[in-house]
């Protein structure tokens, strides 16, 4: 979309392709991640209730079930492109640093999480021939994924109170002021980013129209403020971005503004 190419069916279908390689990957990671919090998520209000944890789904079955999804995801990904391949290669080394080390790592753990978004990023514009992508989507993505991940941390620090440490070890390394800091931090920055985007991307209409597109970022950080700290959610930041509705609203005005602009508002 941000390279004007979402009408091409050959840059489409190679991006659609690479989502379906990436979800494979991060499928795999999640299961293993899961295999190496077992016994914590069996003593978690809500994680108790995932296939492993619940027993729904047998512990061999999760030992297998990795194995399978990276069988078929890492030749995938190489059969897009090489460096498409070498991505995802880091992002499935980098989540299982994740899930075996880095997860226990206060504010590193949180940067883990976000520079996998980035890498996804990355992957997008190495499937196809980039003419004018902004480096300051990555910068905004950054920083939204830091944002959602400190949220997720806040949240997960108000539900479990006291036991929050025994289901995930790195909260003894926060505090609630602490992660409420560095969330104003954090969201300050990425309004920030994403105004400057919208005026000094050399990809964009030189009428500034993109500018349009602020306020519904500023509301949709503005919402999630509201539900991670007013109604203590954001524990789950992907259930919560598909149940809230002014959130998809947001999002989707904020999509249908976007492509507008960048297709038709030259």
């Amino acid at each position: 979309m941000f390279d004007q190419k979402l009408v091409q069916l050959p840059a489409l279908l190679h991006t659609v392709f690479g989502f379906a390689v990436l979800c494979l990957a991060a499928s795999a990671v999640y299961v293993i991640n899961d295999l190496a919090d077992l016994e914590a998520d069996r003593a978690h209000p809500a994680k108790r209730n995932r296939p492993l944890a619940s027993g729904a789904l047998p512990i061999s079955a999760g030992r297998v079930l990795p194995v399978v999804l990276l069988a078929v995801a890492v030749p995938a990904a190489f059969s897009l492109s090489l460096p498409f391949g070498l991505i995802t290669l880091a992002y499935i080394a980098q989540n299982l640093l994740y899930s075996f080390w880095l997860k226990h790592v206060p504010i590193v753990d949180v940067l883990v999480l976000a520079s996998g978004y980035v890498l996804r990023v990355a992957g997008g514009v190495t499937l196809i021939t980039v003419e004018r992508f902004s480096p300051w989507l990555y910068i905004c993505t950054t920083l939204l994924a830091l944002f959602m991940g400190f949220g997720k941390r806040r949240a997960e620090m108000v539900t479990l109170a006291e036991g929050a440490n025994v289901h995930r070890r790195v909260l003894d390394g926060y505090s609630l002021p602490l992660l409420d800091q560095l969330i104003v931090i954090v969201s300050a920055c990425t309004i920030m980013a994403y105004s400057l985007y919208t005026f000094s991307a050399e990809n964009l209409p030189a009428n500034h129209l993109m500018m349009l597109t602020i306020p519904f970022v500023i509301y949709g950080i503005f919402r999630y403020l509201l539900l991670v700290q007013v109604q203590n959610a954001g524990g789950a930041p992907d259930e919560l971005l598909l149940s809230d509705r002014p959130l998809l609203a947001t999002v989707a005005l904020w999509g249908v503004a976007a492509v507008a602009i960048l297709y038709l508002g030259r």
